[in-house]
This record gives structure tokens, sequence and C-alpha cells, in this order.
């Protein structure tokens, strides 16, 4: 069984093998995601000039007094709704999809195709 250093190393090499080909321009910037136990972020990244356009989250205000809870697939797909309306607000309906070393499944997965149903497309 794997320690939870180990599992932690794993996943950071992962991103950024991840990242060494991943990257987000004016014309289709970087979905971002960051998974933490009891959160779900995403954030849209041009990564040219550095600056994050769009950023959504279960502590968003939109979503804060809905959730029941923010660390699983329901709340995920939230806020994959969310991140597309906003870009889509944002004028941005094209980005590349950065996983940041998580395994495309469960919670991960459930933004990025709620991402797609809301007009993104990657």
């Amino acid at each position: 069984m794997l320690k939870k250093i180990d599992r932690k190393k794993l996943r950071e090499k992962r991103r950024i093998r991840v990242r060494k080909k991943v990257f987000g321009t004016a014309e289709r910037p970087r979905l971002n995601v960051f998974r933490s136990l009891n959160h779900m972020y995403a954030q849209i990244i041009d990564d040219e000039r550095g600056i994050t356009l769009v950023a959504a989250s279960t502590l968003s205000p939109e979503l804060r007094g809905k959730l029941k809870r923010g660390g699983n697939i329901e709340a995920s797909k939230a806020v994959g709704e969310l991140i597309a309306k906003k870009a889509i607000a944002a004028g941005i309906k094209k980005v590349v999809f950065d996983r940041a070393g998580y395994i495309y499944h469960g919670r991960v997965k459930a933004l990025a195709e709620a991402a797609r149903e809301g007009g993104l497309d990657f």
C-alpha cells in the first residue's frame, strides 16, 4: 500500500509531465482543475500572459448555499456548469484540459463532462 507522501509525489510527477505538453494560449486557454478533500476548484488560465481569466469553485457565492457538500460528484458537476457559463460569458469557447495529475475519473471526469455540456469545447 502506498503511503500518503508517495501518492502526493506521484501526482506531482504526473502534473509536471502533463504541464510540459499542455499550454494555454489566448485563443485556447487552459482549464485547470484542483481537487481537495472538501472542495473542487476550476480556473481558465492564459499562460502566455500568466493571468486567470475565469474561476469557479464550490466556495463561489453562486454555489455556496446550494450545495450540501463540496467534495462530491454532484458538487463537481455544479462547478463544471458554472465555469462553462462564466467562460462563455467571457467569450471563451475552446480550452485545453489540464487535469493536474489527477486520474480522469470520478470528480474530475464529472467536472469535465459538465463543462462540455455547458458549451466548452475540449
